[in-house]
């Protein structure tokens, strides 16, 4: 049930979902063409989509004419030089593949005696002499048939003068075959995520395995550079998502949950002799462990708290409280709370209470220990100032803590940030001729709009998250032109789904952006989302880059009645469901003249239809 396209089993192959089976080859049987031919029409019928039920058929339809094909399709010539091309992750692909379906799992510690990859059982798994080979093969064969179609797409598209720009997560999934081939590239006992935010206040866990730098690096980075050599067989740019990663990233160790627990990674941490120089009154229980006192339990937990003393913490003196060892990080409790489907609402509001709650209590720390450090050094919690632990320090030690603080997030880890990205991000781009667009959004520092500009790497522009603290809101016509102008993406809501959102935030928008007066109108007009995308049209952007569904927002007959249902992903759900279809078909829209008409003069009169 995984929709989530950044949990990808691996940065090479391509997703079996964008198959187009009637391409691959017709089946000889009737009756089965007619089922799968209902229920296609079914599930295209579908408001949203219904991942495993498209999987399923996809799947059922690819291993019928693979078994008709098979083996004559592997004397094929464009195949062979297929596989032989793509063989070093093809193989271990298909062998993940089979052996994820084998065991129902895709979490390869669970396979037995394959749970650890080597190169000799990799060769006998995949040998075409064993019974189960064609349960490797089939994947491929669709995998060949994935880069036939999109290669044909991306001719196409360049036929048409256009380019296709593809995406490069920060991340891997955890449970993926470049995960079970070389462990020893990624940190496997961290989680990538980023820090609190205006947009989540307990910080992003993504729950990525971090990527060992240093490992990385001993052979020139050939794992990024044969990664980006791939991407560029059918995109002519491509769009890192959080470039931050490459100067540092923020890491959340295994055993937590939320995004609060993580700090930088690397960064140089704060020694414990700087706190004793500050006057600080230093110890490490009163900082580095969970702060619990009896006063703070009533508001958290209110007629539940006799349970949480009872069953979660045990006392210690003074009116102070631990944690017992069954549930001493946020991993343990989300075992012990996180509600089972189809639990009655007033037991799983229960569960969530005591589960968030508790959640609150371990993040109620100060210091996080730096990793072999022996205690003597440490990374501060992110906005450790809204925790009870440190409003109940004395006046001092609060503001001395505080500058240690905004001395670590903000100055002396910026000459460390600026190297790291020095050493990774040219080698990337020395990788292909690729277009580079960088994510570079969040808590960014002073080092990288400059690392970015020299290196030639388009930065990108949200409207909505402006760089600059002082204002609320970016104006597009102050963009540089190494960058990408867009008013909302993927992750974020729509320009219409925005404007909803917040009536004063909109209000404010209407009277200082679009430079209207009176109230703001409470619905997103056509005429307001117009201007919003000419603002970003007449940037000095290199690139304007729009959802199909800004565009559509100007149309009132075209565009969705519910706002709520463009949003495609909210990044700080971890369980967020990818269903997001478009309400209507392409070859509807292209039937659209007065919409299209009107849409190219837009484009034309700001100067992005003539090229240079």
């Amino acid at each position: 049930v995984d929709s989530y396209p950044y949990s990808a089993i691996s940065v090479f192959a391509l997703h079996p979902m964008y198959l187009r089976l009637q391409d691959i080859g017709e089946l000889s049987v009737k009756l089965t063409k007619q089922i799968i031919e209902e229920r296609r029409q079914m599930l295209n019928s579908l408001e949203q989509i219904d991942y495993e039920a498209v999987m399923s058929v996809k799947a059922r339809y690819i291993k019928e004419i693979f078994d008709e094909q098979f083996p004559t399709y592997e004397q094929d010539k464009a195949y062979l030089e297929f596989f032989n091309k793509n063989k070093d992750w093809l193989q271990p692909y298909g062998a993940f593949c089979y052996l994820r379906d084998l065991y129902g799992t895709p979490d390869y510690s669970k396979w037995g005696d394959f749970s650890t990859f080597s190169a000799e059982n990799l060769s006998l798994l995949t040998s075409p002499k064993l019974s189960h080979y064609p349960h490797i093969a089939v994947h491929y064969f669709q995998q060949y048939h994935l880069h036939k179609q999109l290669t044909d797409a991306r001719n196409y598209a360049r036929e048409k003068g256009i380019v296709l720009k593809g995406d490069i997560p920060i991340g891997i999934y955890r449970n993926s075959v470049d995960a079970w081939v070389a462990p020893k590239l990624y940190h496997m006992n961290g989680q990538a995520g980023a820090p609190p935010d205006d947009f989540s206040d307990k910080g992003q866990n993504w729950r990525f395995p971090t990527y060992n730098w240093d490992e990385m690096g001993k052979d020139n980075y050939a794992w990024w550079r044969k990664r980006l050599q791939k991407l560029s067989e059918y995109f002519d740019a491509f769009r890192i998502d959080h470039i931050l990663g490459f100067f540092r990233i923020w890491e959340i160790p295994e055993d937590q949950r939320e995004g609060l627990m993580g700090h930088f990674n690397p960064a140089l941490p704060i020694h414990k002799n700087e706190l004793y120089g500050k006057g600080i009154a230093y110890n490490y229980p009163r900082f580095c462990t969970p702060y619990i006192r009896e006063h703070m339990l009533q508001p958290l937990f209110g007629e539940l708290t006799n349970f949480v003393k009872e069953t979660c913490l045990y006392a210690h003196g003074n009116g102070a409280y631990a944690f017992r060892e069954a549930y001493n990080n946020q991993v343990k409790i989300e075992a012990h709370f996180t509600p089972e489907p189809g639990v009655l609402p007033e037991e799983k509001n229960r569960l969530e209470r005591l589960k968030s709650g508790l959640y609150s209590l371990h993040s109620e720390v100060l210091l996080f220990e730096h990793e072999g450090s022996n205690g003597d050094a440490f990374h501060p919690r992110h906005s450790l100032s809204k925790t009870y632990s440190f409003n109940e320090l004395d006046d001092h030690s609060r503001g001395q803590l505080m500058a240690l603080y905004n001395d670590y997030f903000y100055v002396k880890n910026e000459a460390l940030w600026r190297e790291q990205a020095m050493v990774k991000l040219p080698a990337l781009k020395e990788a292909t001729n690729m277009l580079i667009c960088g994510e570079d959004l969040g808590m960014v520092p002073d080092c990288v709009p400059d690392v970015m500009n020299n290196l030639g790497l388009l930065s990108l522009e949200v409207q909505r998250m402006s760089k600059d603290p002082q204002i609320e809101f970016g104006h597009p016509s102050k963009y540089p032109y190494l960058s990408v102008a867009t008013p909302s993406s993927h992750d974020t809501s729509t320009i219409r789904g925005w404007w909803e959102e917040d009536p004063a935030r909109s209000q404010k928008f209407y009277n200082e952006i679009l430079e209207k007066e009176g109230g703001s109108p409470f619905y997103c007009e056509p005429w307001i989302a117009k201007e919003m995308i000419m603002q970003h049209l007449y940037s000095p952007s290199m690139w304007a880059v729009f959802p199909i569904q800004d565009f559509l927002a100007i149309n009132k007959n075209l565009r969705l009645p519910d706002a709520r249902k463009e949003r495609i992903n909210e990044p700080a759900n971890p369980t967020h469901y990818w269903r997001y279809r478009l309400h209507m078909n392409l070859e509807d829209l292209i039937e659209a003249d007065d919409f299209n008409k009107y849409l190219f003069n837009m484009v034309k009169a700001a100067g992005r239809y003539d090229t240079y």
